[in-house]
């Protein structure tokens, strides 16, 4: 049985333990991925090209999405399980679209790796939710 914020559900300790732990580290890869695309968009040399200004852009948007997603998994604000779902999903959707952007550009390695193991998380709370 999954832990709901609404109460519905009657979970062991252990369980909410998991739960919270799952949602928790979930914030953590996003913080991280946030972190590592707003370093890598201010590195983005700005020449002018429109690849260089595609893959700034597409850090400062991951940064952002990264940002609002462990905000609303870090604050007990009562957000629906619908929300939180569909805040999840745009985040992974967001980082697989990066990492995918970044691949193959020299020094974004990391940054890239940060944003799969982001998305990862995502899934992995998402399944936790069900």
């Amino acid at each position: 049985m999954t832990p709901t914020t609404s109460g519905t559900a009657q979970a062991s300790p252990q369980e909410l333990f998991r739960f919270l732990e799952d949602r928790f580290g979930c914030a953590l890869a996003c913080t991280e991925c946030a972190h590592a695309c707003a370093l890598r968009a201010g590195l983005v040399d700005p020449d002018g090209s429109s690849n260089h200004e595609h893959l700034r852009r597409k850090g400062i948007l991951c940064a952002e999405v990264c940002d609002a997603t462990c905000r609303a998994l870090s604050e007990d604000h009562q957000m629906s399980e619908a929300a939180l779902r569909v805040q999840l999903e745009w985040c992974r959707t967001i980082c697989l679209e990066t990492a995918h952007a970044l691949d193959g550009h020299a020094g974004a390695e990391e940054t890239a790796t940060a944003c799969r193991a982001c998305a990862r998380a995502c899934a992995d709370f998402m399944v936790s939710l069900a």
